[in-house]
């Protein structure tokens, strides 16, 4: 098995404001940067990028449905799925989806290690709800 390495990971802020010294696109780096990266490729909706119409995840319409443990599974494993075709910098990637049916919304932790990079195991939580 072929290890990857890398030096550095870059990304360009999706907020497009201007770095105020050099007007240049503000970065995100390192792990912030592949943070960004799997909250958007989860938050995306398929078709709503133009040149690669599979991308994303479909879990804004199971939030209509009931907010149980079956719903939980089915938004867990498109999130999983999407984070494995679309994001290959982070592996030993562990997603847990908790239904809070008293709030009408799901809990969503994300625990992934990145590739190539001794940073340490990354894991965020957000909470997935129904907007109106």
């Amino acid at each position: 098995m072929k290890t990857r390495i890398s030096r550095a990971f870059k990304d360009i802020s999706l907020s497009f404001n201007p770095h105020p010294v050099t007007n240049d696109l503000t970065v995100i780096k390192n792990e912030n940067a592949i943070k960004k990266s799997v909250r958007n490729l989860v938050q995306t909706i398929p078709g709503e990028r133009f040149f690669n119409s599979i991308l994303g995840t479909d879990i804004r319409s199971s939030l209509f449905d009931f907010v149980d443990f079956g719903t939980a599974s089915v938004i867990e494993k498109q999130i999983q799925t999407t984070i494995e075709n679309f994001e290959p910098r982070v592996e030993n990637l562990n997603v847990e989806v908790f239904p809070r049916p008293d709030q009408n919304e799901f809990e969503v932790n994300i625990y992934f290690d990145i590739i190539g990079q001794q940073f340490p195991s990354q894991a965020f939580q957000y909470i997935l709800e129904a907007t109106r």
